[in-house]
């Protein structure tokens, strides 16, 4: 929706564009803040202003209202030039590939844009560059839901070909909806890869005085540089404030809050570290120790594979087009792993026709045990996989990894019984 022809009016007539610091009087009051696009869900008669807070506000305008630009809007400046390298500092690949965190916002002009270069990505946190020397690239800009498997496939080779051309660390800004999966898809793909590489998200735009953007960035920073631990892990806050982080495993993260920054908790598992706001680390369970070996990147994936979380009332025959028809399916079930006992037939059907079904729990705490009623162990008895204490969606990707680098569907069942990136365990952790 555009502008009213009345408020295009007071614009034109105040020389008012986009960026400009203006102060508008409207209805007895007056506010001073920078003109804003007008968004196709706005009003039009309603002008945006970034106030001094951070915050855009959104103001009606009449026939009464004026409207006087103090300052003219300025270009934005982006710092092309490179960075000469300082001798002794680790270096670290910075791979964009979108979301909240790969944009910055230039309080000259009031906008926010997405991150297009390294000085963009780095910029914000100048602060960086003396702990580690930064090398970005931008390999996709995506909102995380079009993530999809050739997404992680060129993430996989590109960390592979960092690491191999001297790269000590990769943190790669990710959007958070579907972090877990991608930190999962890396970390079958990259097992045992000899470097730490960070997947970071931001919970609050950049464009909020409650961004927490750069503080989880830095956080990456210091993990990267003092914990010399190999591995793919996540991080980001973990209470409401700026001062406290937790490093996750990448196979045992999730998110538990649509918009919370300590949105992020490790399932079944002790988070890696902890990192304070002056960047002290205290390591809280074990990782591997940095290496130079040679990072291996299996890439492929099998597209024929379902996560089914089961219902009551779930009908097997609405579903058998579906199973049958897989290679592969994970069940998120019941309690400690089941479905409804008339999905047995079929399953063992599937089983038997070499579809690999596995089970997890929608519970996600705890683990899945079969072997306790009656459904349970007839499940077990038509050829289902129980997965422990592994996320479903650890367990979907898992799946399609495996079933992409295995020869036969018995071949399929034991490696996914089998933990191969700290995925599962068979103890609990409190």
């Amino acid at each position: 929706m555009s502008y009213s022809d009345d408020t295009v009016r007071l614009l034109e007539a105040a020389g008012a564009t986009e960026g400009s610091m203006v102060v508008l009087e409207t209805g007895g009051r007056s506010y001073r803040g920078r003109l804003m696009p007008h968004h196709e869900f706005s009003g039009p008669d309603i002008v945006i202003l970034k106030m001094k807070s951070g915050y855009n506000v959104g103001i009606k305008v009449d026939s009464g209202s004026k409207l006087k630009v103090e300052e003219s809007p300025a270009e934005p400046a982006h710092r092309e030039a490179d960075v000469e390298p300082k001798k002794g500092l680790p270096t670290i690949s910075l791979i964009g590939t979108g979301g909240t965190i790969a944009s910055y916002v230039d309080y000259r002009t009031g906008a926010v844009h997405p991150a297009l270069s390294t000085s963009d990505m780095v910029n914000a946190v100048p602060e960086i560059r003396d702990i580690a020397n930064i090398r970005a690239k931008v390999l996709f800009s995506i909102f995380s839901e079009n993530m999809g498997p050739e997404h992680w496939k060129g993430m996989a080779e590109c960390i592979r070909d960092e690491i191999a051309s001297g790269a000590d660390a990769v943190i790669i800004p990710h959007g958070t909806d579907t972090m877990g999966y991608t930190a999962a898809a890396l970390s079958f793909m990259l097992q045992g890869i000899s470097k730490p590489v960070v997947l970071v998200g931001a919970q609050r735009s950049s464009d909020r005085p409650s961004s927490d953007a750069s503080t989880n960035l830095m956080a990456c920073a210091r993990f990267c540089t003092e914990a010399k631990k190999a591995g793919v892990f996540v991080i980001m806050h973990d209470t409401s404030g700026d001062d406290s982080f937790a490093v996750h495993l990448g196979t045992r993260v999730r998110k538990m809050h649509t918009s919370r920054r300590d949105a992020f908790r490790s399932i079944n598992a002790t988070p890696v570290a902890h990192i304070d706001a002056k960047g002290k680390i205290d390591m809280l369970s074990d990782a591997r120790d940095v290496s130079d070996e040679p990072v291996i990147a299996r890439t492929d994936m099998e597209d024929g594979v379902l996560l089914l979380q089961y219902f009551p009332g779930m009908d097997p025959e609405t579903f058998r087009p579906l199973i049958m028809g897989s290679k592969g399916v994970v069940f998120a079930g019941s309690g400690l792993g089941h479905v409804n006992s008339s999905f047995v037939p079929m399953l063992r059907e599937a089983c038997a026709k070499g579809v690999v079904v596995a089970m997890t729990s929608q519970c996600l705490n705890g683990r899945v045990n079969m072997n306790v009623y009656d459904t349970g162990r007839d499940l077990l008895a038509a050829g289902v996989v129980p997965l422990l204490d592994m996320l479903p969606e650890t367990a979907y990707i898992k799946l399609r990894w495996v079933l992409a680098n295995t020869s036969s569907p018995e071949e399929g069942r034991t490696m996914m019984a089998t933990p191969l990136a700290g995925e599962m365990g068979d103890r609990r952790e409190f």
